[in-house]
């Protein structure tokens, strides 16, 4: 005798009737109502062939959400996720990085980078400015 092993324990779906999770079988009901009220609701009213693709095409979007994924998300999480990106979130993203490092060292880079003036040396009581000194001239011999 053999048990099947599923690889991924998340994977695992417990099978309640005729081999049907229990969504699977919840959207299969739904999908055969979908198709039943169809068929009776416009066989009187339309071709019986027309009524029979109505029924398929009714029927479609239910068993799709029940037996189908889309990135690992069941119908319901899909759902959600884009209501969530499409309706709810902003559309523009702004990034703005971070740097820490920089703003770690920020006061010692703008003090290592910072305009040098020159400093203006203090005169002595009495001394004349630069300007007023009279020149010295010297001889070359």
């Amino acid at each position: 005798m053999q048990v099947p092993i599923n690889q991924e324990i998340q994977e695992y779906e417990e099978h309640i009737f005729f081999g049907l999770s229990l969504r699977q079988l919840f959207f299969s009901g739904l999908a055969i109502g979908a198709s039943l009220s169809i068929y009776f609701g416009l066989r009187n009213v339309l071709g019986t062939e027309t009524v029979s693709w109505l029924c398929i095409v009714g029927a479609l979007p239910f068993g799709a959400m029940g037996f189908l994924k889309y990135n690992g998300m069941s119908a319901e999480q899909f759902a959600m996720a884009w209501i969530r990106s499409e309706l709810l979130l902003p559309k523009k993203l702004r990034f703005e990085s971070e740097n820490a490092l920089y703003a770690a060292l920020k006061e010692s880079i703008n003090n290592q980078y910072a305009p040098v003036t020159p400093k203006k040396k203090k005169r002595k009581k009495g001394e004349k400015s630069h300007a007023q000194k009279p020149k010295q001239h010297t001889e070359k011999r």
